[in-house]
């Protein structure tokens, strides 16, 4: 993946841009993670592609050189308690805002993934599967992906074992509802998340006796 012409044009006149995004809005267990990479025209690391859609081995690889050649980058996590208190929406841009708040080498202009963002930036723009067309989001994806990806082996794994959070990592896959069947949830799940689930189950129960 080569520069979009929206960085290219902000990189062209030696400014600094930053890409932003986020993984686990989706998962039932967990934390949502955001990620802010800040960049300038000489990064080359133009392997990049959106997280989703390159093997665990890649993204390893990427993260390191992400790393190594961006300027600075900043990981921000928001917990399960807290996306069950203020929704998903609302921890996803508290996520965002606590890592952009926390540079120390604030960019020129910011490229959100998504299409929509709150926060005290103004030098923004959101963009649609932005992580699949702009270098600076695909990084930040990578760098939120693996880093929420080695707390959930490292950490939740490692504290409820019997869940596997390890293979499926929080999301809500035939091996994850398995696990809550046979063993109920645990304090990393969201709650808000599994209500409809546990409703369903009570109805078919109704229905079923």
């Amino acid at each position: 993946m080569n520069f979009n012409t929206d960085e290219l044009i902000i990189l062209n006149n030696n400014n600094l841009i930053a890409g932003v995004d986020e993984v686990g809005r989706g998962c039932i267990a967990g934390p949502v993670v955001a990620a802010v990479v800040v960049i300038d025209k000489n990064f080359n690391v133009f392997d990049v592609e959106d997280s989703k859609k390159i093997s665990k081995e890649k993204r390893a690889i990427l993260y390191n050189k992400i790393i190594n050649r961006s300027i600075e980058y900043r990981v921000s996590f928001v917990d399960n308690d807290e996306i069950d208190n203020i929704n998903i929406l609302s921890a996803t841009f508290k996520a965002m805002n606590n890592a952009i708040d926390s540079l120390h080498r604030k960019p020129f202009f910011y490229f959100i993934d998504g299409n929509k963002f709150k926060g005290n930036i103004n030098n923004y723009a959101t963009k649609v599967k932005g992580d699949s067309n702009f270098v600076s989001i695909a990084s930040a994806s990578i760098i939120a992906k693996v880093s929420r990806d080695n707390w959930m082996i490292d950490y939740a794994s490692k504290i409820f074992p019997e869940y596997n959070f390890e293979v499926h990592k929080g999301y809500p896959t035939k091996l994850h509802f398995e696990r809550i069947e046979k063993y109920g949830i645990c304090d990393i799940h969201r709650k808000t998340f599994l209500k409809k689930y546990f409703m369903r189950k009570k109805q078919l129960f109704i229905f079923n006796n």
